[in-house]
């Protein structure tokens, strides 16, 4: 008896020391986010260990834990009708609510899901809710983009399905069909989908006949760079869940389909260094020094190697693609972009990727909304039902949805 005991107080005790974070005070609900954090890295080292016995990649078997575990708990709406449709090949989910009144035509909303272009899925209760939720609130038809994912694909693909599905929903015989304002339409992604909106939102306006373009972009913490893992929010914030550092450099590695061997080059900023020729004509549009307020900068310094890894760049010349790092876009570009939400949360690596980007935007003429929010983390939107339901979801989703509702 007294062994049995002994034995569970040992499992409580490191079953604890497992979940235990040092979080900072204006974390919300830290114990709830330590679990969260908690469970899915536990997810990710038995993929890894799948992944170590070459039954089948880690990114794989993650997903499909996620998509098994998963259960649809979407609140039940009969007014807003939900099909599953292609769009010049890219498979959709399109939550149409019913028109108000004498409203023949209804705003709309195209959205790109997260998940490091290898996890989630439109279809997984956190999107579909997310999006069911805006259609309603809103009274918008919400284009729920499922592309392809890593590994079956890899960048540039993701972004050409994204792409795709933009232009074909933006032909003027699509949106008639779904009763959809030519002129009242918002691109809109989280995290990965960030990415992607982003990047989307900056081709479309490059292309000179489209008849066309979207009205808003609103970006939920998107990332934006693969350049500088030493920005201050990477470094404040590299062991912050459910997004550490070293997680997110392992994303832009299975993106780029590159090597592991240069994750801690990556980390230390080799692949940027003084010496590497092809990064020197970027260096000024990611100065964080310039770009980020004081407040966020604190004592931070900036980690420029004098020496560096050239072949880094040569074997991932993606690492500066603006289709996969928006940030880095010219001011041609970026003078071109719509009237731009960004959210951001303090307790995020990628805090600064969106503050860059919006001062970036603002600097060249483009009207921004930065919606910062002190005590929430990265990916907290969508996390808005039991289980994981959060105050910091509730929170972000709301002043989200607020101000595409002021301004679609």
């Amino acid at each position: 008896m007294r062994a049995g005991c002994v034995l569970v107080a040992a499992l409580a005790a490191l079953s604890a020391y497992y979940v235990y974070l040092p979080l900072p005070g204006t974390v919300s609900e830290p114990w709830k986010l330590m679990l969260l954090d908690a469970t899915f890295r536990a997810a990710q080292q038995a993929c890894h260990l799948v992944h170590y016995l070459r039954l089948s990649h880690h990114l794989i078997v993650l997903n499909n834990l996620i998509c098994t575990f998963d259960k649809l708990k979407s609140v039940s709406s009969e007014d807003i009708n939900i099909t599953d449709a292609v769009f010049d090949g890219v498979e959709v989910r399109v939550f149409n609510p019913p028109a108000k009144g004498d409203e023949e035509l209804k705003r709309s909303v195209f959205y790109i899901h997260g998940g490091g272009w290898a996890l989630a899925s439109a279809r997984i209760s956190l999107y579909h809710n997310l999006c069911r939720v805006m259609a309603e609130s809103l009274n918008a038809v919400v284009v729920s983009v499922e592309y392809r994912l890593v590994p079956e694909v890899r960048f540039p693909e993701q972004f050409y399905d994204a792409l795709r599905a933009a232009k074909y929903f933006l032909q003027p015989e699509v949106l008639a069909e779904y009763s959809v304002d030519p002129s009242r339409i918002a691109i809109s992604g989280d995290s990965a989908g960030g990415n992607l909106a982003a990047a989307v939102c900056q081709q479309l306006s490059k292309e000179e006949d489209l008849p066309i373009r979207p009205k808003l972009q609103a970006l939920i913490y998107p990332v934006l760079q693969a350049f500088d893992f030493n920005t201050p929010s990477y470094q404040q914030n590299m062991n912050m869940p459910v997004l550490p550092r070293y997680v997110m450099i392992n994303y832009w590695i299975d993106y780029f389909n590159g090597n592991y061997d240069f994750a801690h080059s990556l980390l230390i900023n080799n692949h940027t260094a003084l010496d590497v020729g092809q990064a020197l004509s970027f260096r000024g549009r990611l100065n964080w020094t310039a770009l980020l307020p004081s407040s966020f900068k604190k004592n931070y310094k900036p980690v420029v190697q004098t020496t560096g890894r050239a072949e880094i760049i040569k074997e991932i010349p993606a690492l500066l693609d603006v289709r996969a790092v928006p940030l880095l876009a010219d001011n041609e570009t970026l003078q071109l972009q719509p009237k731009t939400y960004m959210l951001t949360c303090e307790n995020d690596v990628l805090r600064d990727d969106g503050v860059m980007y919006a001062k970036r935007l603002e600097n060249a003429g483009v009207e921004v909304t930065l919606d910062h929010f002190d005590d929430c983390f990265h990916g907290c939107m969508i996390f808005t039902t039991w289980p994981t339901d959060f105050s910091a979801g509730v929170q972000t989703r709301n002043s989200y949805i607020r101000w595409l509702d002021e301004n679609l």
